[in-house]
């Protein structure tokens, strides 16, 4: 069985995805940029919208067994660490940071989770 979670975001959409994808006990959460000014405020924002998801899915950032960051510009990357430590906890995942170009230069960070369902 496959459960499909929009977010309503626009480029659903436009390009044909879904904020998340629970299947065979993984919730899959695409890659989420938030709103902001600044990689901080972005990243604070995506790790919203990413929640939202989990939690209609069932699961919760305990359960992210994964994630993957993609930012324009890995200096930015530090500044956001502090967020994600509090944000993971005690449960952190296993974690890769990409420096790589983005839908938009606006954005300055892509959060991508995988998470088991509890």
């Amino acid at each position: 069985m496959i459960t499909r979670i929009s977010s309503g975001g626009e480029f659903e959409s436009k390009v044909g995805y879904c904020r998340a994808v629970v299947a065979g006990g993984f919730v899959h959460v695409a890659g989420t940029v938030g709103q902001g000014e600044g990689a901080l405020e972005q990243c604070r924002s995506a790790l919203e919208i990413i929640g939202k998801a989990l939690d209609e899915s069932g699961s919760s950032f305990a359960q992210v067994v994964r994630v993957n960051y993609y930012l324009p510009d890995r200096t930015e990357f530090a500044p956001c660490w502090p967020i994600l430590a509090e944000t993971f906890g005690d449960n952190p995942p296993a974690a890769t940071m990409i420096e790589c170009g983005l839908i938009d230069p606006k954005y300055r960070i892509e959060i991508e989770v995988t998470a088991l369902l509890p």
